[in-house]
């Protein structure tokens, strides 16, 4: 059985940088919620370029917040229509050109 992944799937016309930043104010709150420790364990997310997306690892109460909160923040900051969001394979496409961050 694969881990729960949310593939937040950006428009191209959305800076990815932007909504990495975006992503980073997520994390600064979710660690309020849980702690250091736990986010420095349970929260990670990859970004792939060529896809022009980010998935959010959700298997753990850190993750599901995270891609709550993440979620909130993009829609607030860019629009609902500025991405999608959803569950996603735990691998990227064969080939992906992938940033990965193991907080």
């Amino acid at each position: 059985m694969t881990a729960p992944i949310f593939r937040f799937t950006l428009d191209p016309t959305l800076d990815m940088d932007e909504a990495e930043s975006t992503l980073h104010l997520a994390l600064f709150s979710v660690e309020g919620l849980y702690g250091g420790a736990r986010m420095r364990t349970e929260a990670s997310y990859q970004r792939l370029i060529d896809e022009h997306a980010i998935l959010v690892d959700a298997a753990t109460d850190v993750g599901r917040s995270l891609v709550q909160v993440f979620t909130n923040l993009l829609t607030r900051e860019f629009g609902e229509n500025a991405f999608t969001v959803g569950r996603a394979d735990a691998e990227p496409a064969v080939g992906a050109v992938v940033e990965g961050v193991q907080l």
